[in-house]
C-alpha cells in the first residue's frame, strides 16, 4: 500500500510571540485539512513531530492537535521525537500506518516554540540532544560540534571557508522569495565570507551565517493510502523513503565521513529505482553550512573534497541543473526543530505540484528530501513524485 501526500500548510517561520505551542498546532493542523478537503472526522489518526526539551512545559502535546477540530476527539495521537529529525519521524509514523493498513487519511504536524527561552537556554536544550558522555566535547554545543567537523573536512580537502559562504550565500538568496521564511534578506557573498560585528566566529571556523536560525514554527501535511488517494484533488506519491541511525557517541565513527546520510540516500535512490542525476530538486538539511557541503558529497553529487565545484559550476543553484534548498533551507527559513522534517515535505510537494509560487523550480517531476537528527546520528531521506 503506498502513500500520498493529499493536502498540507506551512505557517510563517520566525520569532512569533503572540502564539504558543498550542496555537501553531492547531493552526497548521487546521489549515492542512482545509487544503486537503477533508473533514476531521475522516482522519484515522495524528502524529506530531516535537522536540520541547524543554523550551515550553507542555510537554505532553500530542492531543493539542485536537484543538484543531473537535471531530478529531478520540482519534488515536501520537508525539515523535527524534532531535532534528522528529518532523520526518512523525511522516515516517503515518506512513508507516497507512502501509500497514491501520489508517487510510493521517493528520501529520510538526511543530516548535524555541524563542520564548533564552539563547543559552536553547544552545543547552539542543546540546541535550548529543550523547551526555561526551558533554561539552567539543565546547559551545551542536556549533562547537558542527565546527570540529569543519574542522576536520579542512584538514582533508583545505580552507573551505569560502564554500561555506557561497552556500550561506545561495540560501539566503533563495529565502528572499519564500514567504514562509524567517530571514527574507540577500546578505551576499562578501557579507557572508567576512568576519565582522554583524557576522561573528560562533565556533571557528563557523561564522554567524554559516549558523541556522532559531525560530517558531508549524507546518502540516495529510497523507492518504493509496485508495484514498484518488478521492483528493493533490496526490505527491512516496516514491521511496529510507531512514538510517548511527551510533550516537561520536567517539564511535567519524562524522566528516557522513556515512549515515550516504547510506540513506543511497537506500532510497535504489528503493526509487532512479539515480540523483534524475532528481529536479532537493530539500536538504543544512543546520550548518558545513552540512550542506557535506550532503552534496553523501547523495553522491561530487566526490569526497569536490564538493565546491557545484556551486562554483551553478549545478545546486535556483537556476542550476539539481537546485538544492531553493525554499533557502534551514539557514533562511528558520529551523523550528520539529517543523523543519514536515516543511521539507510540504515545500517539496508544492514544487512537485506546480503550486511553490515564486519558489518554483520549473518542470520539477521528481524531489529528495534529507532531514537529519543530531550529528547526522538519525538519517532520513524521502524521494516524492507527483502521481497526478
Amino acid at each position: 500500500m503506498g502513500v500520498s501526500i493529499v493536502g498540507w500548510a506551512h505557517l510563517p517561520f520566525g520569532r512569533l510571540d503572540g502564539l504558543s505551542l498550542e496555537d501553531l498546532i492547531a493552526g497548521a493542523g487546521r489549515e492542512a485539512m482545509a487544503h486537503a478537503g477533508v473533514p476531521a472526522a475522516e482522519v484515522d489518526g495524528v502524529w506530531l513531530g516535537n522536540l520541547n526539551g524543554g523550551f515550553t512545559p507542555d510537554i505532553f502535546a500530542s492531543s493539542l492537535a485536537l484543538q484543531c477540530d473537535d471531530a478529531l476527539r478520540w482519534k488515536p495521537a501520537v508525539r515523535l521525537e527524534n532531535a532534528c529529525a522528529s518532523g520526518s519521524a512523525a511522516v515516517y509514523g503515518a506512513c508507516d500506518a497507512i502501509e500497514a493498513g491501520r489508517a487510510r487519511v493521517a493528520l501529520v504536524i510538526g511543530a516548535e516554540k524555541m524563542t520564548a527561552v533564552t539563547g543559552s537556554e536553547v544552545t543547552r536544550i539542543l546540546g541535550d540532544c548529543g550523547y551526555s558522555g561526551e558533554a561539552g566535547h567539543p565546547p559551545g554545543g551542536f556549533p562547537g560540534i558542527f565546527a570540529s567537523i569543519a574542522q576536520d573536512y579542512f584538514a582533508q580537502h583545505g580552507d573551505h571557508s569560502a564554500t561555506l559562504a557561497r552556500i550561506a550565500a545561495k540560501n539566503h538568496a533563495n529565502g528572499v522569495l519564500n514567504p514562509w521564511a524567517h530571514m527574507r534578506k540577500d546578505l551576499g557573498f562578501e557579507f557572508c565570507n567576512t568576519v565582522s560585528e554583524r557576522n561573528p566566529l560562533i565556533a571557528g571556523p563557523l561564522r554567524k551565517t554559516d549558523c541556522s536560525l532559531v525560530s517558531d514554527g508549524a507546518a502540516a501535511l495529510v497523507l492518504a493510502s493509496d485508495d484514498a488517494a484518488a478521492d483528493f484533488a493533490r496526490a505527491v506519491r512516496f516514491r521511496a523513503r529510507a531512514q538510517v541511525n548511527d551510533f550516537l557517541p561520536m567517539a564511535r565513527r567519524r562524522v566528516v565521513e557522513f556515512e549515515g546520510p550516504r547510506r540513506a540516500w543511497q537506500q532510497a535512490l535504489q528503493q526509487a529505482r532512479c539515480s540523483v542525476a534524475d532528481l529536479s530538486l532537493a530539500e536538504v538539511h543544512d543546520c550548518f553550512t558545513i552540512a550542506e557541503l557535506l550532503t552534496y558529497e553523501a547523495m553522491g553529487l561530487a566526490p569526497a573534497g569536490q564538493g565546491h565545484r557545484l556551486l562554483e559550476d551553478g549545478t545546486v543553484l535556483r537556476s542550476g541543473r539539481l537546485p538544492v534548498n531553493a525554499s533557502g533551507g534551514l539557514k533562511a527559513k528558520g529551523h523550528p526543530i520539529g517543523a523543519t522534517g514536515v516543511s521539507m515535505h510540504v515545500v517539496s510537494a508544492m514544487q512537485l505540484m506546480g503550486e511553490a509560487g515564486d519558489l518554483q523550480v520549473p518542470g520539477a517531476t521528481l524531489a529528495g528530501v534529507f532531514n537529519m537528527g543530531g550529528s547526522a546520528v538519525a538519517n532520513y531521506v524521502s524521494i516524492l513524485e507527483r502521481a497526478r
